[in-house]
């Protein structure tokens, strides 16, 4: 048991002071006040800081992390029912201190349990001893969801199961730390702790420096070394194992695979081939030898798992027996998450170790033995009832952990009744009143209940912990562990030590070996993404530039039956664009698809480029209800259009120039290509009405070339030659195929041995029949089957790169 031993400090008596009416809540212990009333050491600094800066410029600092998290794009997803909404990240401004003899008390705790955690599923996949010797019941075995068959005598590559571990801990009334329960199927938050320290260390840079605060990038260091020493022994690609962007924490794999440089894979992404783990990428299928697996086990491959899996591998268990593959944590590990072991736990210590848990664990009856089921029935009000097993209750009216008095008379009896006949399903565990820390509210601080997650990692000299983890904050002051299931916030922990502490870096060290990694991993699945996002980008510009251009003449002209608005409102109708609309529901839709597409490669895509990309989809929603068509609507379009150069430009200028530049590049140039075909040909057909041929140049943006270029007013062949022959305008179709050809030769496969892909042999096709053309043969047929063409590139791109 970890305990309080730390000199106090008086609490000040100013009623100024930002702890002036802060209130304890009665027989609970608090984190920041001792049982005396006196700020504990750490606490008593960073309340005096706190009263310095003054309560405006300690609201405006909370707003700037606040603000960073909204920029960075911070979310987690919350499920209402089926669907699942984005939701900021709820940050408690108020960081929790933890003194660094206590946390290497708390660290020495989880370091031997995470030994002992790795001897059990061992045992279990292996020997199974602890069932033989009556340590462990079979039952909670051998009908366990997360006991995985197929795995039974399967040697995880490397020799350990656990890699990476979280730890739930709450501290109870006698000021020990307690473990609450264990995370080893696909423990999330590491990166929620990580931007948890950024935005507050933001807001309080200069306490934070002052305060001898342990860094978090040793932690990720270590790991990811951890992780690039088993690839470099295979040869392989170390990714993260995502179940997608519908995933609840999908933006914490983007941020960590990003932060850590791994690649982040989905299951349609990998292919089994010869019992060894490929990635399609744009170069071909890649060995890849490592990956953190952040998607439930049972989901990993639906050939010897879960059959309805949509997103899993088919032959990943047979890579698994083959050593081919180290899987971070292990299949199967999830059985380690069962709650009922907390029961059994500190006998299997005493057998395996030699010796009782560092860090206790809380009282645990499982109710499928008969002396531990009548307990939790004679003492039900007072226990929490919950699950045995990692899943929900198997009871209509109930869904996770509940204490037994806060039910109805009518709940308990079918709940008793369910015990009784299914008491396997259950357990009852002692209700842990936790400790509370201070929370920012309306200006003040108020006591609410806190757990910490802390997180493991092994490394090449064993089991290291985060410094910190990031603490749950509860949404209302009840205290009983129940409070910690149901909303709240995240607060960042900070470990502070007596001394100054290392300056610690991911960048790499003086003297060691510079490791690039190879331009062809890019995933197909994100070359595809990209692609998109580059079409969907100039889709969204060109439909702007026209719709600018229509309301532009209907505010100046207000006949809407005038023949080239006419003739306008027509083609706005052959790509699902309501003219009549002040913000076109299909403009909305083009918009939300390029995000999509952004959000699926969160991984590759700059945080400016994100917030950009937001930014224009935010205001475009906004304008949809405030906004009248004409004079409004053009205004509008052109506020878009300022915000879609901003993210084209930060795009532009911002990524490397590896292959995933170059298919959003691709897709920019097919787009526009396309587009400025098609409208070509609808503003120079035979029966364009007057003004038709103004109006082309202005949505081609090619109004001062033209006056440049020509001494002559426009015409038909002036605007075919500007807009689709000219190789200097980068308006111009030809332009477009010319940058088309050169990214297509720069991809992996583009030339091989001095010849030509059948993608790139397609593109300098096309272009050599636009560099040859006189502007007279160009007639709006010919641009027709230009733009046909140009769509049938990216079918082509489609086939060579992405199947």
């Amino acid at each position: 048991m970890t305990k309080r031993n730390h000199e106090s400090r008086s609490l000040p008596l100013d009623g100024a002071s930002i702890i002036s009416e802060y209130r304890l809540l009665d027989g609970v212990p608090d984190e920041m006040i001792d049982p005396a009333g006196a700020l504990r050491p750490g606490w008593d600094r960073l309340m005096s800081a706190f009263d310095d800066l003054g309560s405006s410029e300690l609201a405006a600092r909370f707003e700037r992390a606040d603000q960073y998290l909204r920029d960075a794009g911070v979310f987690y997803r919350k499920y209402d029912g089926a669907e699942g909404k984005e939701r900021a990240w709820p940050l408690a401004h108020i960081p929790l201190l933890i003194a660094e003899d206590e946390w290497n008390s708390i660290s020495s705790g989880l370091k031997q349990r995470a030994e002992l955690l790795e001897m059990i599923v061992t045992d279990i996949y292996g020997d199974n001893r602890l069932v033989q010797e009556g340590l462990l019941p079979p039952e909670l075995v051998a009908q366990n969801n997360e006991f995985l068959r197929p795995l039974v005598g399967v040697q995880p590559a490397g020799g350990h199961f656990l890699h990476f571990c979280a730890f739930e801990l709450g501290r109870g009334p006698d000021g020990a730390w307690w473990v609450l329960g264990d995370r080893a199927q696909a423990p999330s938050g590491a990166g929620f702790a990580l931007e948890n320290r950024v935005a507050t260390t933001r807001a309080l840079s200069d306490i934070y420096a002052d305060m001898n605060i342990q860094r978090l990038a040793g932690f990720f260091r270590d790991f990811r070394d951890h992780l690039f020493a088993h690839a470099r022994r295979d040869g392989g690609r170390v990714g993260i194992l995502t179940p997608g962007q519908l995933n609840e924490t999908y933006f914490e794999h983007a941020y960590i695979a990003r932060y850590l440089g791994l690649m982040l894979l989905e299951g349609e992404d990998l292919v089994v081939e010869d019992g060894q783990v490929m990635v399609r990428t744009v170069a071909g299928l890649k060995p890849v030898s490592v990956l953190w697996r952040r998607m439930d086990a049972s989901f990993v491959d639906p050939l010897e798992l879960r059959y309805d899996s949509r997103i899993g591998t088919p032959g990943m268990v047979e890579a698994v027996r083959s050593g081919s593959i180290a899987m971070i944590n292990a299949l199967g590990t999830g059985i380690l998450e069962t709650r009922a072991l907390a029961a059994f736990l500190p006998r299997i210590c005493k057998h395996l170790l030699g010796t009782g848990l560092d860090l206790p664990e809380i009282a645990t009856w499982w109710c499928g033995q008969s002396a531990e089921r009548d307990y939790v029935l004679d003492n039900f009000d007072t226990l929490m009832i919950g699950p045995a097993f990692a899943t929900t209750l198997p009871f209509d009216d109930l869904r996770g952990t509940v204490l037994g008095a806060s039910m109805t008379p009518a709940q308990k009896a079918q709940l008793k009744a369910r015990i009784e006949s299914h008491g396997k399903d259950y357990v009852g565990q002692e209700p842990v009143r936790l400790s509370t820390a201070p929370v920012y509210v309306a200006g003040q601080l108020e006591p609410r209940p806190i757990t910490l997650r802390v997180f493991a990692s092994r490394t090449e000299n064993g089991w290291t912990l985060m410094p910190g983890g990031f603490a749950r904050v509860g949404s209302t002051p009840d205290t009983t562990a129940l409070a910690m299931q149901r909303g709240g916030q995240a607060a960042d922990v900070w470990v502070v030590s007596s001394a100054p502490v290392e300056q610690v870096s991911l960048l790499p060290q003086e003297g060691e070996r510079l490791i690039r990694n190879a331009p062809g991993s890019l995933p197909s699945r994100a070359a595809d993404n990209l692609l998109w996002l580059g079409r969907y980008a100039e889709r969204c510009e060109a439909t702007l530039r026209i719709l600018r251009a229509y309301n532009a003449r209907l505010a100046e002209l207000s006949k809407p039956d005038l023949p080239i608005l006419t003739r306008c409102s027509e083609f706005l109708e052959t790509i699902d664009i309501d003219a009549t609309e002040p913000m076109p529901q299909g403009l909305l839709r083009s918009i939300d698809s390029a995000v999509h597409s952004a959000s699926q490669i969160r991984d590759r895509f700059s945080p400016d480029g994100w917030l950009a990309l937001n930014d224009m989809q935010k205001t475009a929603q906004r304008f949809a209800s405030r906004i009248r068509i004409g004079d409004d609507s053009t205004r509008a379009m052109t506020v878009l259009l300022r915000k879609l150069a901003g993210f084209s430009g930060l795009v532009h200028e911002n990524m490397y120039r590896f292959a995933g530049w170059r298919f959003l590049e691709m897709g920019r140039r097919i787009e526009r290509a396309l587009q400025i075909a098609r409208i070509t040909g609808w503003l120079t057909h035979e029966d364009a009405p007057d003004g038709s041929l103004e109006m082309l140049l202005e949505i081609g943006d090619s109004v001062m070339s033209h006056r440049r270029r020509y001494s002559v007013t426009a015409g038909t062949q002036s605007a075919v030659d500007l807009l689709i022959l000219d190789p200097l305008n980068p308006r111009s179709a030809l332009f477009q195929l010319s940058e088309l050809r050169t990214q297509l030769e720069a991809l992996p496969g583009g030339v091989r041995d001095g010849q030509l892909s059948a993608v790139a042999k397609a593109a300098l096709q096309l272009q050599t029949r636009l560099k040859i053309a006189e502007p007279e043969e160009v007639t709006p047929d010919v641009l027709d089957d230009i733009a046909a063409e140009t769509g049938l590139l990216a079918s082509l791109i489609a086939a060579h790169y992405f199947t």
